[in-house]
């Protein structure tokens, strides 16, 4: 079986969030289970050089995109035995930002159109399966069945859309459907890509694709209610015969305190008390006091509202006033940013709050910290927790998408569990989670016990992939 993994981003050669760990973990994944799974995403500029100048260019060709016909190179590197194709235009990509530009409607529009326009370039490898996730190739399942159906090299191929994020639509103007994708006005109606007075890339996606997949169980129930269905509850219920959530996973070659290589010192589930030289560690180069008695609260997250910044804002001066240190990692919106950044002048001794993207710092936080801050107001995977519990940071999560489907709540009498998790969206049930977290803390054989669940817990793509390959097997037959 093939398969073509269509992303906006993945890693290693460019990554913003979870989409791109995803991008490279999964289909590296269903390549051991013996599919060849292969990854295109855009060449964008930010790509390190050290990858560009190691790739190898397979074609030229033109893209239509409305009346015009826009270059299009076609290049390929191999990586870790997986096959890259890169999507080269300047125009579109030679950018200091790989989202929110003006143009993002036309930029991920053209991406669609080329990677169908690629297949012709791949030589012997023609996918069974096109996978397609989130907004940025939403369009693509809806020009397979519009401009490609006719031609026999693509009359059998699937495609199947996965969402990451529902909040996140690629909303643009109507226009745009005879302006850059050629399609006729048909498409501008309820049951195509009609949303409210524009169209809506997901939405595309939700209705064209083969079958749509989301990354938790819960979040694929979630998205059908009102609450979470951004207004695409009613069609996402409408489509639930083909809606499937499979949980995203982590790659522990990747995740791996006992091989970290970023982390102070490494250490596994049979060697927990090394963790803490991690902990002394940190709390020496944050300036915190030095002592393993402290419990060390972890916030590695962007800084938005989805994140459930409001109920620790909300009980921020009462946490500080209990004998615990904060590390907070993230960057996003600036009433965020400064509220953490006020309290950190204030407490320096108390919360370090680092406004920045660091990669090294993020997993420094994981292997040191105790408790691993996480209470979402919707999620709907998750990897923070994911790796949270594999480098033995207990999280605190709301019960909310993924993190209600990989975080089992502690259970004090059969000392079962990987974490602790509230219901509600509130901040009092969060302060009253963190005070049961930190009353067992107290309690170090229950605590090293329930830290040993959360490391041993198997959160890796093998099932995930598994599921994956039987729903592609299920498309082709």
């Amino acid at each position: 079986m093939k398969v073509l993994f269509v992303a906006s981003e993945a890693y290693p050669f460019i990554k913003t969030g979870g989409l791109g760990d995803v991008a490279y973990a999964l289909p590296k994944a269903l390549r051991k289970m013996g599919i060849d799974a292969r990854v295109i995403i855009p060449k964008y500029s930010t790509i390190p050089l050290s990858f560009k100048n190691c790739m190898e260019n397979l074609a030229s060709f033109t893209v239509p995109v409305g009346w015009r016909n826009q270059y299009c190179g076609l290049k390929y590197l191999t990586y870790e035995d997986m096959p890259y194709y890169f999507v080269d235009n300047e125009y579109y990509f030679e950018r200091p930002e790989i989202y929110g530009c003006y143009d993002d409607g036309e930029r991920y529009s053209y991406f669609s159109k080329a990677v169908l326009e690629s297949i012709k370039h791949m030589g012997d490898f023609v996918p069974d399966i096109i996978h397609c996730n989130d907004w940025h190739s939403g369009i693509l399942p809806a020009l397979l069945k519009d401009s490609y159906s006719d031609d026999e090299m693509y009359s059998e191929i699937k495609s199947v859309f996965t969402i990451h994020n529902l909040k996140y639509q690629g909303v643009f103007p109507k226009e745009i459907l005879d302006e850059l994708l050629n399609l006729d006005e048909g498409y501008f109606s309820d049951d195509a890509l009609k949303f409210y007075d524009a169209i809506s890339f997901m939405k595309g996606g939700i209705v064209f694709a083969d079958a749509v997949t989301t990354v938790s169980e819960t979040y694929a129930g979630e998205i059908q209610t009102p609450f979470y269905g951004e207004g695409l509850d009613g069609l996402l219920r409408s489509k639930s015969e083909k809606l499937y959530g499979i949980v995203n996973g982590i790659d522990y070659e990747l995740y791996n305190p006992k091989v970290d290589k970023k982390i102070f010192y490494n250490f596994d589930s049979d060697s927990i008390k090394q963790k803490v030289k991690n902990k002394l560690k940190l709390q020496n180069q944050l300036s915190f006091t030095v002592n393993e008695n402290i419990p060390l609260v972890g916030i590695v997250t962007r800084l938005v509202k989805q994140k459930g910044l409001d109920l620790i804002v909300a009980k921020l001066q009462e946490l500080l006033s209990l004998p615990i240190q904060i590390v907070l990692l993230g960057n996003g919106d600036g009433y965020y940013e400064d509220i953490f950044q006020y309290y950190a002048s204030i407490y320096p001794s108390r919360i370090s709050t680092n406004i920045v993207f660091d990669e090294v710092l993020a997993q420094k936080i994981y292997a040191a910290s105790d408790i691993f801050l996480m209470p979402s107001l919707f999620e709907p995977c998750g990897i923070g927790q994911l790796i949270a519990l594999k480098y033995g940071s207990i999280p605190i999560v709301r019960e909310t998408g993924g993190l209600k489907d990989t975080i089992i709540p502690y259970n004090k009498y059969t000392g079962t569990g990987n974490g602790f998790s509230f219901e509600n969206y509130s901040s009092d049930e969060l302060m009253d989670t963190i005070t049961s977290a930190l009353n067992l803390y107290n309690d170090k054989d229950s605590w090293n016990k329930l830290v040993k669940n959360a490391m041993i817990s198997n959160n890796s793509w093998e099932n995930s992939a598994k599921n994956y390959m039987d729903l592609y097997s299920n498309l082709t037959d």
